[in-house]
C-alpha cells in the first residue's frame, strides 16, 4: 500500500479527462503536490491510507477552476469608472489612475485582495497581465495559487517603465527570475498591436522564444481596433500579428471578439489559445465572440473574467454561465456550448489554451492536486436527477454557485477548508483597499474641474499621448524644399494641400491649451473636397530639447470633433481665444526608413511675410526620438538651413506682425 498525505473521498469525481470520466462515490489521493490515483472510493481507502482523509459527501470534486484572462491587481479599481466606452475607460481614467498609484506595494496589495476573491469562487490558476508583475508574481505564490503571470510592454510610458526599452529588460529579468517555480510560470505581455509598434511585437516575439514562456496579448477586442488595423496596415489583427513572429509563440490572445473565419483557422493552425471574457465584453460593449465557430474549427478557447474594474468580479461560476448562455443565444441554437464543454473551457480546455494542461485542468494521476470542491446540497441545486451521466455538468454550470465553493487545494496544499480561507487574511486587505480607495477618490475629484475632466466627459476620446519630434525654420519660396524632396535617398510616400483653421483656448491652468482644428483638404484648382475636424490637448511645454532647436512635444489626447466650433466654445468656457489660419502643403517622406512629414507653410491669420518650413515625426520612446533628431537634423544640412533661421516657438506663440 502506498501513503498518501490527503484523500477526498465520497464525491462525484468530475475528473474532465479526455474521456470526461465521471465517478460518482469516488475518492482522490494526493500525495505532495500532486494527485496520486483516481477511483471508486472504497479502492483508493483501501490502496492509499492517508494522513487526512475528507469525507465530501454530496459534493462535487472538480479540477481547480482556471481564469483565462485578467488583470488581477485592478481588484483596487473595481467599480471606478462604470458605464463608459473602452477608449474613455481605459485611457481617460484607468491609465490616469494607475500612473499615479500604481507601484509595487498597490500591486501587492491587488493581488492578494484578487487572489482571495478567486479562492472563494474555487479558482486555483490564473492568466495575469499588468505591470509589476514580480509582485504580482510574489503575492500569487505567498497565496499558494498557481499563475501565469505576464509582464506588460507598450509603446509608451508605464507606471514601471520609461520605455518600451526598460519594460523588455525588465521583462527578461522577470522571467529568469522566476522561471522554474513549482506556482509561477513568467510570461511575456505586449498589451496590443495598436499600443505596440512592430518592433515591439517582434522583441516581445523573439523573448517568449528565447525562454519558451507564453506570450500573452489583447487580439481584436473591439470592432474599431479591427478597423484601424486595415486601415493602418491593410490587414486585420491576426494577420499582422502574425507576421510579426507572435503566433510562433506561446500564445495567449485574449478577447478575439472580431475575428473572422480565417484568423480562427490561423490560430488554430499556430495552436495559439483563445481566452474568452464575456461579461467584460458586453459590459464594455465591445461585442460577443464567436466562440461557437472557435470550437467547432477546434481552438482551445479557455473563459477569463478580465480585469475586475472592467468586469467587475473574479467569478468564474458566473462567467463560465454567461459564456454558455451567450454562445446560444449568438448561433440561435440551444444546443451550442453545452455545459459539459463549457465546465471544459473552464478547466481541461482552458488549461490547454494557457500552454499548460500538463500540469493541471484535470483530475488525473500525475496531475497536479489543483482542487475544486463543491456543495451541491444547496437549496438551488436540488432536487438532483441521476438518469443522464451529463446531469452534473448541468448542475454545475447552471445551478451551482461561487458561495458553494467549500474546499480548495492547490499544488496539494489547503488554500480553502470549510469555507475558511487559511493563505489570506481578507479582513486586514479590505481595509488597505478602502483606505486606497480614499485617496484614489481624492485624486479624481480634484481634476473634476479641469479640462482634460470635461473633454473626457464628452466621450470622444479617441487616441493617446502622442509624442513629435519637430523643427521650423524661415524659408524664402517653397520651391526652397526642392533639393530635399529630390534627393535620391527620400521617398516621396504621400502629398496633401489644405487649409487650417486652428482655434486655441487657454484655460487658468497654464500648462494646458486646447486646440480645435479644422483641414480643408484643396484639389489641384484650390477647391475644398473633404473636411476634417479634430480636437488635441497639448502641453504647453516642452519634453525635451535637442540640437539644433529640435523639440519634442507631447500632445496629452487627440480626438475627433464631433460638434461644431460653437459647442466647444460654450461647453470649455476658456478664459482666452485665439484663431491661426494657415495654408499648408504636407509631404510624407520616408528618409533612411523613417517616416518624416514635411510642412511648407503660409500663415494667413495672423498675416505673415514668407514661408516657413516644419521637419516633424511621430516618435515612441526616447531612443526612437534621438534617433529621429539626428535625421531631422541631417535633412537641415542637406537644405543648408543655418541656425539662425530656425524657430523654437509654435505658432500661437508668434506676436502678431506690427501693422503697416
Amino acid at each position: 500500500m502506498m501513503p498518501a498525505d490527503i484523500i477526498l473521498t465520497n464525491g462525484t469525481i468530475v475528473t474532465m479527462d479526455t474521456s470526461y470520466t465521471v465517478i460518482p462515490n469516488g475518492a482522490i489521493a494526493i500525495k505532495g503536490d500532486s494527485i496520486v490515483a483516481v477511483g471508486p472510493a472504497s479502492q483508493i481507502e483501501r490502496e492509499y491510507p492517508a494522513n487526512e482523509v475528507v469525507d465530501c459527501q454530496g459534493m462535487a470534486i472538480l479540477p481547480g477552476l482556471i481564469n483565462a484572462h485578467t488583470h488581477v491587481p485592478m481588484t483596487l479599481l473595481r467599480g471606478l469608472a462604470d458605464d463608459l466606452r473602452l477608449d474613455v475607460w481605459l485611457m481617460g481614467y484607468m491609465m490616469p489612475t494607475e500612473r499615479e498609484f500604481v507601484n509595487p506595494d498597490f500591486v501587492r496589495l491587488g493581488t492578494l485582495l484578487g487572489c482571495a476573491e478567486m479562492i472563494r469562487a474555487g479558482v486555483t490558476t490564473f492568466a495575469d497581465m499588468y505591470y509589476f508583475e514580480d509582485s504580482v508574481a510574489s503575492a500569487t505564490a505567498e497565496a499558494g495559487m498557481r499563475a501565469i503571470c505576464s509582464q506588460t510592454i507598450l509603446k509608451f510610458p508605464s507606471p514601471d517603465a520609461e520605455s518600451y526599452e526598460q519594460s523588455l529588460e525588465a521583462c527578461r529579468a522577470f522571467i529568469q527570475k522566476w522561471k522554474g517555480h513549482p506556482l509561477i510560470i513568467p510570461s511575456v505581455a505586449p498589451h496590443a498591436h495598436y499600443t505596440c509598434t512592430a518592433e515591439i511585437l517582434r522583441a516581445c516575439a523573439d523573448l517568449a522564444l528565447e525562454f519558451d514562456v507564453p506570450l500573452h496579448i489583447h487580439i481584436s477586442e473591439t470592432a474599431q481596433e479591427v478597423v484601424d488595423s486595415r486601415n493602418e496596415h491593410n490587414m486585420p489583427v491576426v494577420p499582422w500579428v502574425k507576421k510579426q513572429g507572435i503566433l510562433e509563440t506561446k500564445v495567449i490572445a485574449a478577447h478575439c471578439v472580431h475575428v473572422d473565419e480565417g484568423e480562427m483557422h490561423t490560430l488554430r493552425h499556430h495552436n495559439a489559445g483563445v481566452a474568452h471574457n464575456p461579461t467584460s465584453n458586453l459590459k464594455l460593449a465591445s461585442g460577443i465572440a464567436p466562440v461557437g465557430k472557435m470550437l467547432e474549427i477546434g481552438l482551445n478557447v479557455g473563459i477569463g473574467t478580465d480585469g475586475p474594474a472592467s468586469n467587475n468580479d473574479l467569478d468564474m461560476f458566473e462567467e463560465t454561465r454567461l459564456a454558455a448562455l451567450l454562445a446560444k443565444v449568438a448561433t440561435d441554437d440551444p444546443t451550442t456550448l453545452p455545459a459539459r464543454q463549457a465546465l471544459a473551457m473552464a478547466t481541461s480546455m482552458g488549461a490547454r489554451a494557457l500552454h499548460i494542461d500538463h500540469l493541471t485542468g484535470s483530475l488525473e494521476p500525475g496531475k497536479r492536486a489543483d482542487i475544486t470542491v463543491v456543495d451541491l446540497n444547496r437549496l438551488h441545486n436540488q432536487p438532483a436527477f441521476n438518469r443522464d451521466p451529463d446531469a452534473i455538468y448541468s448542475r454545475i454550470i447552471y445551478a451551482a454557485k461561487s458561495s458553494d465553493v467549500q474546499h480548495v487545494l492547490c499544488n496539494g496544499a489547503w488554500l480553502m477548508r470549510d469555507q475558511e480561507l487559511l493563505t489570506v487574511d481578507p479582513a486586514s486587505l479590505i481595509a488597505q483597499a478602502n483606505e486606497i480607495a480614499h485617496a484614489i477618490d481624492v485624486f479624481l475629484l480634484a481634476r473634476e474641474g479641469d479640462v482634460l475632466s470635461k473633454l473626457l466627459a464628452l466621450g470622444e476620446l479617441q487616441q493617446e499621448e502622442s509624442f513629435e519630434v519637430q523643427v521650423k525654420a524661415r524659408i524664402d519660396t517653397p520651391d526652397a524644399i526642392e533639393p530635399l524632396l529630390s534627393r535620391p535617398d527620400v521617398t516621396i510616400v504621400k502629398r496633401s494641400h489644405y487649409r487650417q483653421y486652428d482655434t486655441y483656448f487657454e484655460f487658468e491652468a497654464p500648462e494646458y491649451r486646447l486646440r480645435y482644428r479644422e483641414d480643408d483638404f484643396l484639389d489641384e484648382e484650390g477647391n475644398v473636397y473633404n473636411v476634417r475636424t479634430r480636437l488635441t490637448l497639448t502641453d504647453t511645454g516642452k519634453e525635451r530639447e535637442f540640437d539644433d532647436a529640435i523639440l519634442l512635444s507631447r500632445s496629452r489626447y487627440i480626438s475627433a470633433a464631433t460638434h461644431p466650433l460653437r459647442f466647444y466654445r460654450e461647453y470649455f468656457q476658456p478664459q482666452s481665444e485665439r484663431t491661426i489660419v494657415k495654408e499648408r502643403q504636407r509631404w510624407h517622406i520616408d528618409y533612411k526608413g523613417l517616416r518624416i512629414y514635411v510642412n511648407v507653410d503660409r500663415l494667413i491669420e495672423p498675416p505673415y511675410e514668407g514661408y516657413f518650413l516644419e521637419l516633424k515625426s511621430r516618435t515612441w520612446s526616447l531612443k526612437d526620438a534621438e534617433q529621429k533628431a539626428t535625421a531631422i537634423s541631417e535633412l537641415l544640412e542637406h537644405l543648408g538651413i543655418e541656425r539662425s533661421s530656425l524657430i523654437k516657438q509654435e505658432y500661437f506663440d508668434f506676436k502678431p506682425a506690427p501693422s503697416s
